[in-house]
């Protein structure tokens, strides 16, 4: 029983470590992002977009549909949803490769003003470093109004008025 122990002990001790690991590398990613450009410069850059549209002017019938698409526990979470995440984990581990599927509302806005969209597990660390600063400094709807302004729509669509446009 002791070994089993110890065993577990030390398999819990590697999984901080590589936690640590990844956590400071994602800082230090975040750091580097945030010394090349604020955060609050990158939000008005994006509000200042010729084609922003604030949220207002979205019918509701609209907003509903994307938050229960993409996150639909968006305004119960502080900008992870661990349900999601943990569900995407162990389904990545299951079938051995990055597929995704559990970023919150508020971490693909993290990752589209912030970082590439490479998927990796540093790059996902870096995200949470951006997603504290984004709940804490602006209201949910402001974060869902800068989603809609800088998500992929396809077809080389990134925000909601272009894409409206291509479909009129």
């Amino acid at each position: 029983m002791k070994i089993v122990r110890r065993i577990i002990l030390f398999i819990f001790i590697v999984f901080l470590v590589i936690i640590g690991y990844f956590t400071a590398d994602g800082y230090m990613l975040y750091k580097e992002s945030m010394s090349e450009i604020s955060l609050e410069d990158r939000v008005s850059n994006l509000k200042e977009a010729e084609n922003f549209t604030h949220l207002s002017d979205v019918p509701e019938y609209y907003k509903n549909a994307v938050i229960s698409i993409e996150d639909h526990r968006f305004y119960s979470h502080h900008g992870v949803d661990i349900i999601a995440t943990s569900r995407a984990f162990i389904n990545n581990i299951v079938t051995m490769e990055l597929q995704g599927g559990g970023s919150s509302i508020t971490q693909q806005v993290a990752k589209n003003l912030c970082f590439t969209q490479e998927k990796t597990l540093t790059r996902k660390f870096a995200e949470l470093f951006v997603v504290y600063h984004l709940e804490k400094d602006y209201e949910k709807d402001d974060i869902l109004e800068l989603y809609i302004n800088n998500m992929y729509f396809g077809n080389g669509y990134y925000n909601i008025y272009d894409a409206a446009k291509r479909i009129l």
